[in-house]
């Protein structure tokens, strides 16, 4: 989540839409995991109607939406609470789960901040002009910088500190070494039984590679970042939400004809 998202938009055609590739063995689909920024809401990051249409639907049918985002956990949260969602939370990239569990709100958090946070304190010695995200006064297990620096320099700057940096196009973030979106996923979807085998995931960054290589149906978009176009089972022909809406119904889950073998 963050800043303003460079712009990187092409225009979809058919050219840069594929078809599902082969589907993960396992179960048929039963859950949905998305990323938030750039994935539910348009390039300019404000929700489409349409996409909340898709989410409102998959939950009437009992089909649980986890919200996988780089976002803090208030954000998420709210974002979960309005929308209706029944489905864990995956937030920071990985670094906090929260699930409810009766009138009990869980919160896990997987990652140790004090790293990236002398990373930052690093990067700010180096003279690189980095500057952290304003939701960052709520951030509890990473650092994530505006994206005003290039990804590479930031790890030039760092050199050999064991420190994992991603960029997601609206924010760098500064991560514990070994951690991300998928650790956290197969923690928080235990709990219901499930594996990323089982989901429909949906994603465009680079810190969404993992989710997309282990789901059951990845689907990206024709803006997404490379790395997470190549990961994806299927790439939409239409943009950011509407990609969103074009893959859930791509993956079959809403009508129980969902592409994984065995569905």
């Amino acid at each position: 989540m963050a800043g303003q998202r460079p712009d990187r938009l092409v225009t979809p055609t058919a050219a840069t839409a594929r078809p599902p590739g082969p589907p993960r063995p396992g179960s048929r689909l039963r859950a949905v995991v998305t990323d938030v920024d750039g994935t539910l809401t348009s390039s300019d990051r404000r929700l489409d109607p349409r996409a909340i249409a898709i989410l409102r639907a998959l939950e009437g049918r009992g089909i649980p939406v986890v919200l996988a985002t780089g976002n803090v956990l208030p954000i998420s949260l709210a974002l979960h609470r309005f929308l209706g969602l029944t489905g864990p939370i995956v937030a920071e990239n990985g670094g906090i789960v929260y699930r409810r569990v009766g009138r009990r709100d869980i919160v896990e958090r997987l990652a140790d901040p004090r790293g990236p946070r002398a990373a930052f304190r690093a990067l700010e010695r180096s003279g690189l002009p980095v500057r952290r995200l304003f939701t960052d006064r709520w951030r509890e297990t990473e650092v994530a910088l505006e994206p005003s620096v290039p990804v590479d320099e930031v790890r030039r700057a760092l050199g050999r500190r064991r420190i994992q940096v991603e960029a997601t196009g609206f924010a760098t973030h500064l991560m514990q070494e070994g951690r991300g979106k998928l650790p956290a996923l197969r923690r928080a979807l235990r709990p219901l039984g499930l594996e990323p085998r089982q989901c429909v995931v949906l994603g465009d960054g680079d810190n969404d590679v993992g989710i997309l290589r282990a789901a059951g149906f990845g689907v990206s978009f024709p803006s997404a970042s490379p790395a997470a176009r190549r990961a994806a089972a299927y790439v939409t022909r239409a943009d950011s939400s509407g990609g969103f809406v074009e893959g859930v119904k791509a993956s079959g889950i809403l009508e129980g004809t969902s592409r994984a073998r065995g569905g």
